[in-house]
């Protein structure tokens, strides 16, 4: 189950959001230059935060509906605030990068309610 939360308030996302970028980043970076006299320096370190975590419903039908969708896109413009992100079993915390989200159906304003489904792009930063 992958769960967003902030100040006690949880929301449960679809499993079947894609974690699209999982092993695109590393906790190790390397640093390399040449010395002055001519030795190849090589500095190695940990990252200890940075990840970012891109989370997307768009292939595999991960729908959410349009009253989830606001909550989302609210909690998304507080600049600078934390949330718990599940996923894969382990929470980490994270700051929203991006959320989008696109309709499903193409429809007229008056059928557009809070079960309106819509399919859901994250983008967070592990901090």
């Amino acid at each position: 189950m992958i769960t967003l939360a902030r100040a006690g308030e949880v929301l449960t996302l679809s499993d079947r959001l894609l974690w699209t970028d999982e092993y695109a980043w590393t906790p190790v970076v390397t640093a390399q230059k040449w010395g002055t006299h001519g030795a190849l320096i090589v500095h190695v370190g940990k990252r200890k935060a940075g990840r970012p975590i891109t989370l997307d419903g768009r292939d595999s039908r991960a729908w959410i509906e349009r009253a989830q969708c606001d909550q989302l896109n609210a909690w998304a413009a507080l600049p600078g605030a934390e949330f718990s992100l599940v996923v894969r079993g382990q929470a980490r915390t994270v700051l929203f990068l991006e959320f989008t989200a696109d309709p499903i159906w193409r429809l007229e304003d008056s059928e557009i309610n809070g079960q309106t489904v819509y399919v859901p792009l994250f983008k967070f930063l592990e901090v």
